[in-house]
């Protein structure tokens, strides 16, 4: 779903809608400052005292940029810490696109926790970035006291099955364009290459990222690498839309989910085409402890579909006064 992903990011990326919870120049707030990691610069952005919140944004392709426009308010209350992973937003390209990993970011987090001399965080997650979220608290039990999953995967079978949920969606729901696709899958494309990754990424896009289409998120004023479709292809697959591979496919966390020691929220959307209601409820047998939320009337992003509701549950699960 890497074209339909990009381009959906693309269109929330466009305007200035601004909710009570949010600030509209919030990310005027922030100052970039690269770390040298491994011997790459990656982008740090933080702000604010209490305790600290890493933001780990999705894709796995994307830039911190959407987080923080959605979640940079909290440096009002705790430490929040956004960045850009390897090879995304401003932070440094790996000279090898091996280096591209689940695994690589999860240790980005660490190595980040330990250079900010930070002891307990808490992890939020978005979408792909809920993937090494889980891994960390797993990995790094000790180390996560709170964790929010946002319309995320349990497992690179999970992320298999929900390519095969939105391909037959858009195959039973658009015939007349999946004529095309199947034209070209017979030929052979992958759907990280043209002709086949323009015309799947024009399929509409109601029922898989947004409820409401006619939402928008934040954007900085300044320039920035927004998506890195190299890291998508390197960890996904590069036939990733309908064959995952990379080392997505090795994640597998439902066994190992109950044993987590941070305190955790999973949130759903009911009209999410990307994390699917079908498999997201899994999250209840997997995580018996954990708090599980349906938003009834979100997609892939319930903090911009039901807002109030959303930040209310956060704000609450979170202990912000």
């Amino acid at each position: 779903m890497k074209v339909i992903y990009k381009i959906c990011l693309a269109l929330f990326l466009f305007s200035n809608i601004s909710y009570t919870q949010t600030d509209p120049n919030i990310f005027e707030k922030f100052e970039s400052k690269f770390y040298e990691i491994d011997g790459y610069k990656i982008n740090v952005e933080v702000l604010g005292e209490g305790d600290p919140i890493f933001f780990l944004p999705g894709g796995p392709g994307n830039s911190h940029d959407y987080m923080q426009g959605a979640f940079g308010q909290y440096y009002k209350t705790n430490t929040v810490v956004f960045f850009d992973w390897l090879g995304r937003g401003m932070s440094d390209d790996a000279k090898d696109s091996n280096e591209y990993s689940v695994e690589a970011d999860v240790e980005l987090i660490e190595k980040l926790r330990k250079r900010l001399k930070l002891d307990k965080i808490s992890l939020v997650g978005h979408s792909y970035g809920t993937i090494p979220a889980q891994a960390y608290a797993i990995k790094y039990k000790d180390n996560v006291k709170n964790m929010v999953l946002i319309n995320g995967f349990h497992s690179g079978a999970m992320w298999q099955a929900n390519c095969d949920s939105y391909n037959h969606y858009a195959k039973t729901h658009f015939p007349e364009k999946w004529v095309a696709v199947d034209s070209l899958r017979k030929l052979g494309y992958l759907s990280s290459q043209d002709p086949l990754k323009t015309v799947y990424g024009d399929f509409p896009t109601k029922y898989i990222y947004y409820h409401n289409t006619t939402l928008r998120s934040k954007a900085p004023k300044t320039k920035y690498r927004g998506w890195a479709g190299d890291v998508y292809t390197t960890i996904i697959g590069k036939d990733g839309d309908f064959d995952v591979s990379g080392s997505m496919i090795n994640q597998d966390y439902r066994q190992q989910l109950k044993d987590v020691k941070a305190k955790t929220l999973v949130v759903a959307g009911r009209y999410d085409g990307v994390s699917t209601p079908e498999f997201a409820v899994q999250y209840k047998t997997f995580m018996p402890k954990a708090q599980f939320e349906m938003f009834e009337q979100s997609g892939h992003n319930p903090y911009l579909e039901e807002p109030e509701k959303f930040y209310a549950l956060f704000d609450e699960f979170m202990g912000v006064k």
